[in-house]
């Protein structure tokens, strides 16, 4: 059997299309199982380094539940301090209450001749601070164990400033405007409006 020309151009296309197509048929194909197997070796060493990363990380999380509680009873401790009212003006009073009991109780008792109320403020993000300016005649003495003895409230209270002037010189009495701040929850701090806000 001979082949005829037709028969061998068709053959010469036919080998000349397996040289084409034979290279890109083996650069395009699945891979094999042995780089399958490497690929999941390599995903099995990933997995193995994030579980250990996740149990080292868990093994914490009971120390920071431990840490957090106890900062949580140390908050909870300092703020039984705050003063208390519903609303900024009672939180006032309540200071107000405060300063008037500590004067009756020094030796001579002081007697609070003028309160005045200061504008609520912000102390912080989480708490604002009330005021209250008072007045009344003493010695210096007596002044000192008064500012003493606010300084041993339990609640968050301090003085802000200390005026004093000479009302009579012969009993060495002066006159003293004491204001005294105290802390609160920040939501008896009313939010200021201004221009800002429009």
């Amino acid at each position: 059997m001979t082949l005829q020309d037709r028969d061998k151009r068709a053959l010469r296309t036919l080998a000349l299309a397996a040289a084409i197509f034979l290279p890109v048929w083996l650069m395009t194909r699945a891979p094999s199982a042995t780089s399958t197997v490497s690929a999941a070796g390599d995903t099995v060493d990933r997995s193995e380094k994030r579980l250990t990363t996740l149990r080292n990380a868990l093994a914490t999380v009971d120390g920071k539940e431990a840490v957090l509680k106890q900062a949580e009873a140390e908050l909870a401790d300092r703020e039984k301090g705050l003063l208390t009212g519903d609303t900024s003006n009672q939180a006032q009073a309540h200071l107000l209450e405060i300063v008037n009991r500590v004067a009756k109780q020094q030796t001579p008792p002081i007697e609070i001749r003028q309160a005045d109320f200061g504008q609520p403020r912000q102390y912080g993000d989480a708490y604002g601070i009330v005021s209250v300016a008072v007045a009344f005649d003493c010695r210096t003495d007596e002044l000192l164990n008064l500012l003493a003895g606010l300084s041993q409230q339990p609640e968050l209270i301090a003085t802000e400033d200390v005026r004093t002037g000479n009302a009579l010189p012969k009993n060495k009495l002066m006159n003293v405007r004491v204001t005294i701040a105290g802390i609160v929850p920040r939501r008896l701090v009313p939010e200021k409006k201004g221009l800002a806000t429009f």
